[in-house]
């Protein structure tokens, strides 16, 4: 597994001479070995495998992790960027690469830490035992889009793409919009297993493991977004020296099956 203590030590001493982390005094190693626990945020793209790792981490370090969860962007309250408005303080984010950018611009986290882990796709999801439509082709896509009753997309991401690039590239804001409805802190396919929209786009790692709900599949490559996604340290953490052990843990050649397993193409993979 690959380690980089030298760099986030480098990083945050870096960033201690600058004066923006308030740590109340005492050496960095003394500050984290004493902290048994690493305070994570994580949006739902990553949410399944995560949540499938992290006991795993723990058992393999003995450190307890402190777990919260979030859009990458968006204004909910309990979306990673307003959280961090609000004060709440995490050792590590786990976000999509174009909101980790943006936090580490305002100075929220270190760009030396950033690593990614794993991309995903925009899938739809219909209600579980509903016929499965086919959205195979842009021309069967489009007519899938018409033909349904409501549909629901995400506040993150693959949400704003869907409302603002998307429907106007397909030249049917006028129809589509109407019959929407944007999905906040929930999941899309949740929303849909409970029969409240017809169809929802999300993540494909955040519909595959909602009871109720049916993967009908990718959208299509002609109207794909690929989402990154990463993460980072804070530049308040707490635990700068456990967030990187927990970093180095996800972006290991050893935990990319079980990322895959969850809808993501692991970024280790590729490495």
């Amino acid at each position: 597994m690959q380690r980089r203590p030298t760099l986030v030590l480098l990083a945050f001493a870096a960033t201690l001479a600058t004066g923006a982390l308030p740590f109340s005094g005492g050496p960095l190693a003394a500050q984290t070995e004493a902290t048994a626990e690493v305070a994570v945020v994580t949006s739902g793209g990553l949410a399944a495998a995560y949540d499938r790792l992290a006991p795993r981490f723990e058992a393999e370090t003995g450190i307890r992790l402190v777990t919260a969860y979030g859009a990458s962007t968006g204004g909910a309250p309990d979306s990673i960027p307003v959280r961090l408005v609000r004060g709440e303080r995490f050792d590590v984010l786990i976000m999509s690469q174009a909101g980790l950018d943006a936090l580490a611009a305002q100075g929220l986290v270190l760009p030396a830490t950033r690593q990614d882990l794993a991309s995903s796709s925009i899938g739809m999801a219909v209600r579980d035992g509903a016929p499965l439509p086919d959205i195979s082709t842009p021309e069967a896509f489009a007519a899938t889009l018409l033909d349904a009753e409501s549909i629901g997309y995400s506040a993150s991401v693959s949400g704003t793409y869907i409302a603002t690039e998307l429907y106007p590239r397909l030249g049917l804001t006028e129809e589509l919009a109407p019959k929407s409805r944007r999905i906040v802190s929930e999941r899309v396919a949740a929303v849909v297993a409970r029969g409240e929209v017809e169809i929802g786009f999300q993540q494909v790692s955040e519909i595959l493991s909602i009871a109720g709900a049916a993967y009908a599949g990718p959208i299509p490559d002609e109207y794909q977004r690929v989402t990154t996604f990463s993460t980072g340290i804070a530049t308040n953490a707490q635990n700068p020296v456990g967030a990187q052990r927990l970093i180095d843990f996800l972006s290991s050649n050893e935990v990319a099956p079980t990322i895959a397993e969850s809808g993501l193409q692991p970024a280790a993979a590729q490495r």
